[in-house]
Formats: structure tokens, sequence, C-alpha cells
């Protein structure tokens, strides 16, 4: 008998695990990058964790720093890991025996007319019952359902922490947009400001040539609407200068207007280097930490599988209660007041009702959707980045011409104002030929910070850089 219950304890210590194992989806993608055929172009490097800085603008640096200590969305989401963490420590220790010491005292008297006095008192007087003891407990993990618990809340730590990632890069990214949208208004507010001053000089040399009778009503009136229609456009830049410097500053949870001081002024446009490096495609599944999430959520589902399936086996707990009882405090160092049980408890599941077999289909199907929204994850991964990395070529093609605009433009007012002196062309055509120069020099403005912000979206789409360590430990 001995050795029979010798060899059915290490069986059911031993135990087994029900449930599908979990293997890691394969990922496919292509086995190198688009190549563009712009001046900056993307080369197959190791992208840097701090990817901002191939702007190398130290403010927006600063500002990425500052944003990442503060964001509030970023704190939400290391709560979730760290709800997720005590969750995972709550699960393990399920799985753990159960000590807990507990010492009562009672005064009571019993009925003299109820059930029989166990006290031998006959119910005449009151009476003291000290009782210190220990119980313990532990359910043997037969099926491997507390393993699959832990299993599954391990996974499900593994997917907040890419989840507070993910939260990162976009802070990170909206960060570096909102700076770059902001340095791109502040040079159309100064491209704007230049062509004020030369449609003012414009309206004073037709106002001289009117009073020198050269000119007419009508030129002076053209070269007045000209400034008024360049002034118009300046509070335009101004809202929408505001309105991203509070974007800024809500992202680093600061008031409205928090950073105008610092970031007010113009200062050059965040440009891009001509090698831009995006890392490899095979990459990408073990960066983007919304990949990384997914599946570490199709870990979890599959492990769920697991406990449900143990639900259906029977389970058994070991439990012992030992302690002292005595009807007089010095009486419980007598060896009569000690008491003691043991023994095993078998829980076997009958008729459940269907409960069981449903949960079972629930968390299959908890799987497949899982599973599928894996494969979804990872396609729609490969074409933001495919997309990115297509808008970040078209941007510097759309810029080579426009700097061949700007140029030419320049030339033709500078020729234009020249002949219009020498009385050779009519002001109408330097009004035009102004307003085309302003116009190309906007959309050049307006392409440069598209190209920068093209490039903001690739590294995000790529999934940025990589953050090891989270609070509370590392993945």
């Amino acid at each position: 008998m001995k050795r029979v219950s010798l060899a059915l304890s290490v069986t059911l210590l031993g135990g087994c695990t029900l449930g599908p194992d979990f293997k890691a989806p394969q990922v496919t993608g292509p086995v190198v990058w688009t190549q563009g055929s712009a001046a900056s172009r993307t080369v197959d490097k190791g992208i840097s964790p701090q990817w901002w800085g191939i702007f190398h603008d130290a403010t927006l640096t600063r500002l990425i720093t500052r944003a990442a200590q503060a964001n509030l969305d970023l704190k939400a989401a290391t709560a979730r890991l760290m709800q997720a963490q005590a969750e995972r420590r709550v699960i393990g220790g399920d799985s753990q025996p159960s000590v807990n010491g507990a010492v009562s005292y009672q005064r009571a008297r019993n009925s003299q007319e109820g059930l029989q006095d166990i006290s031998g008192l006959d119910g005449k007087r009151a009476y003291n019952v000290w009782q210190p003891g220990v119980d313990a407990s532990w359910e043997l993990d037969m099926w491997g359902r507390a393993r699959r618990e832990l299993e599954s809340a391990s996974a499900s730590v593994e997917a907040s922490a890419d989840l507070r990632r993910a939260v990162l890069l976009t802070v990170q990214a909206e960060t570096a947009g909102d700076y770059i949208q902001l340095r791109g208004i502040q040079a159309q507010r100064a491209t704007t400001e230049q062509n004020l001053t030369v449609a003012e000089h414009s309206l004073k040399l037709t106002s001289v040539r009117l009073s020198d009778g050269v000119a007419t009503q009508l030129e002076v009136a053209e070269a007045r609407a000209q400034v008024a229609a360049i002034q118009a456009r300046l509070p335009i830049l101004e809202q929408q200068q505001s309105h991203l410097i509070n974007a800024l500053s809500y992202l680093m949870a600061e008031q409205p207007g928090a950073l105008s001081r610092e970031l007010n002024g113009v200062k050059p446009l965040p440009l891009t280097p001509v090698e831009v490096p995006v890392g490899l495609p095979s990459q990408l599944a073990q960066r983007r930490p919304d990949i990384r999430a997914a599946e570490a959520q199709l870990h979890a589902a599959t492990a769920e599988i697991g406990v449900a399936t143990a639900d259906f086996y029977p389970s058994i707990t070991l439990s012992a209660n030992a302690g002292l009882q005595a009807m007089q405090f010095n009486q419980l160092g007598q060896w009569g007041s000690h008491f003691y049980n043991f023994g095993p408890g078998l829980n076997l599941p009958i008729f459940e009702g269907g409960r069981l077999r449903g949960q079972l289909a629930l968390r299959k199907a908890q799987q497949q959707e899982a599973a599928v929204h894996f494969q979804q994850t990872v396609l729609k991964a490969w074409h933001e980045v495919d997309d990115a990395m297509v808008d970040y070529d078209t941007h510097q093609r759309q810029r080579q011409k426009l700097v061949t605009v700007v140029e030419d433009s320049q030339i033709a007012l500078d020729n234009a104002q020249r002949q219009y002196i020498a009385g050779a062309t009519d002001f109408l055509n330097v009004l035009t030929v102004q307003q085309a120069l302003l116009d190309a020099q906007q959309s050049l403005v307006i392409s440069n910070t598209n190209v920068s912000m093209s490039l903001v979206r690739l590294y995000k789409a790529l999934g940025g850089g990589w953050e090891k360590a989270y609070p509370g430990g590392t993945v």
C-alpha cells in the first residue's frame, strides 16, 4: 500500500497539461523593401531606438523625452501593464499551497432546553472557548489547469507591455509630427512676411509713379489689393501655429499655451538625411509592438483552451487542520487540547447543464478570433510600411520639381519688376508673377513638411526603435 500510495502521489504531483501547446505563427513578407528613386533613400540598416535623432534637432529630442515622461496616455498604459503583472502574481499564488493561521476566543452559554450541551454545564452558566490553529490546503494541478492559467496570464503581461510600447511609439510619432508641422507653419509665415515686404515695396513704387503721372489709379489699387491678400494669410497661419503648440502641450500634459515661449520664433524645418535606415523586412514582426501584442494575445487565448479543457476532469485538494482547543487558557499547553485532521478531497463534475462545453467552445472561438486578428495585424503592417515608403519617395520627387518652380518664379519676378520700372510691361504682369512666386514658395515649404512628416509615418509603420525595458521588469 505504501508503494501504491507513493506511485499515486508522484503521478498526481507530476500531472499533465491539457489543451494545445502554443506555437508562434509564421510571418511571411517581402524579402527586401521597395527602393525609391528620390535623393534620400531607404537602406537596410538597423534602426536606432531614438529614431527621431535622424532629424538632428535638439528641440525635437527634448520634446519627445518630456512627452515620454509626462504623457497621460502612456501613464495609463503603464498602469494597465502593472495591473496585468499584479494579476499574474495573483494567479501564480493560486497554484501554491495556502497556509493560514487563526486564533479565536468565544464567551458562550448554551440553552438548557435546546440540543445536547457539549460543555457539560447544562446551560447553567457561561463558558470560554480558546482555539488557536493552522489551516492548510493545496489543489493538485493534475491536468495543468493552474499552469495554463499562469501561461495565459504571462502572455497577457507580454501583450500589455507591447501595447504600452505601441502607445509610446504613437506619442513619439505625434510629438515629432506636430513639431514638424509647427516648424512648417512658421516657415510659411516667414515666407509670407517676406512676400508682404515685397508687395508693400511695390505699393510704394506704384504710389510714387502715380504721383509722377506714370502709373494709374488702377495699378495702385491692384498693388494695395495684393498687400491685403498676403496679409489675409497671416491670421490663419497664426491660428494653426497656436493649435499645434497646444497639441504639443497636451502631449506633455501641460496647460494650453505652456510651450508658446519655447516654440515661438522661426527655426529651420527638420529635413531628411541622404540615407534612411529602415532595418530588414524580416525584423518587422519582432519590432512592431502591435504585431507582438497580437501574438501574445493569441498565446493567451490558446492557453485558455487548456484551462477550459481541465475543467472537465476531477480535481483533488489536499487539506489539513491542526490546533488547540480548551475552555481555560492555561489548558492550551496540555496534550489533550490538541486536535488535527487531514486528507484529500475529490471534486468530480457530473452535471453542469452544458456550461463546461459552452465554456470550451467559447475559448476555442476566442482563439480563432485572436488568430484572425494576428493575421490582420501583420497584413495591415505590410500595407502601412509600403504606403509610407511610397509616400516618402513621392513627396521627395514633388519637392525636387517645386525647387525648380521657385527658382524660375524668382527669376521671372525680378525680370518683371525691371521691365515694369522700364515701362516695358504693365503692373498686372508683376502682380501675377509675384503671386505665382508666393504660391510656389508656400508649396515648397508644405512639400518639405510633407517629406519630413512621411519619414515620421514611415518610422511609425516600421515600429520605431526598440524599448526593451518596461516598469516592473523586462520582456
